[in-house]
């Protein structure tokens, strides 16, 4: 079988759409390389629409912890310190396991039970409360000077926070964001070694890699191979990131803009 015919078969295949056996024997790069891309198809859904979700909810519990209102700044503080304080391994458990109970009362929670949308979930959350704790501290630097000038001009109440201090909690914020948007990416790989099961192997790409080390006995193909699809997505983000982070600095001078430098963590 051609190369050609190999990505035509495999390319789509974690979405359904293509082949529905996995290669048992004969396995060549071109059958890992182009599977566990596929699979990347999974990790990319998970990160790009976590963090895009969790991105409105971080802002809003930064906000809260914020407030000087006592019932909305305690379950922000609870909230973040929770799902910060506890491994996203054990949640990814905790959450199929509610949603396992949950459907057998609702049975409309039976979609949460699925990866696609329950891992999802997880992700979100997670990723909210990482993001919320650096949106606070970044809100909590905004420079006492800009916020004074914003009085002076007769700015105040969602007029100020939406022209000075959420596009300055932005900026300052947006490096450090940079970095929780990787590793998002990154905990992806994590989903369906959780509770949350692969549906007829339509897995992510670490589910992919880790089928071809068993099956061939040599992890030193496939984990390279996706090591690299990963180092690749980390580039993107990088990239995108980057342009952002220049058009949220456009107005300052070039020595005084924040540089988007990869800070990766080792354990979460």
């Amino acid at each position: 079988m051609s190369c050609v015919q190999i990505i035509q078969d495999y390319a789509l295949r974690s979405i359904g759409i293509g082949e529905r056996l996995l290669p048992k024997t004969d396995f060549t790069l071109c059958h890992q390389v182009t599977l566990i891309g596929s699979g990347m198809l999974w990790n990319i859904y998970f990160g790009v629409l976590a963090l895009l979700a969790g991105f409105f909810l971080a802002n809003a519990l930064a906000v809260a912890k914020n407030s000087n209102t006592r019932w909305l700044r305690k379950p922000a503080e609870w909230f973040i310190f929770v799902f910060r304080g506890s491994p996203l391994f054990v949640q990814f458990f905790f959450g199929y396991f509610l949603f396992l109970s949950l459907k057998k009362a609702f049975p409309v929670f039976a979609p949460f039970t699925d990866a696609w949308l329950g891992a999802l979930v997880v992700l979100f959350f997670n990723t909210a409360a990482y993001s919320a704790e650096i949106f606070y501290g970044a809100l909590r630097s905004v420079p006492k000077g800009d916020m004074e000038a914003a009085d002076a001009y007769g700015f105040s109440g969602w007029k100020k926070f939406r022209h000075i201090t959420w596009p300055t909690t932005l900026r300052l914020a947006w490096p450090a964001y940079t970095n929780e948007a990787i590793f998002l990416f990154h905990a992806t790989v994590l989903v369906f070694f959780s509770g949350f099961p692969a549906w007829r192997q339509k897995g992510d790409a670490l589910y992919y890699a880790s089928y071809f080390a068993e099956k061939t006995f040599n992890p030193f193909v496939p984990y390279p191979i996706l090591a690299g699809y990963f180092i690749l997505l980390t580039l993107i983000i990088v990239g995108i990131f980057g342009l952002i982070n220049h058009r949220l600095n456009r107005h300052l001078p070039q020595q005084q803009r924040r540089k988007i430098r990869l800070r990766p963590r080792l354990i979460r």
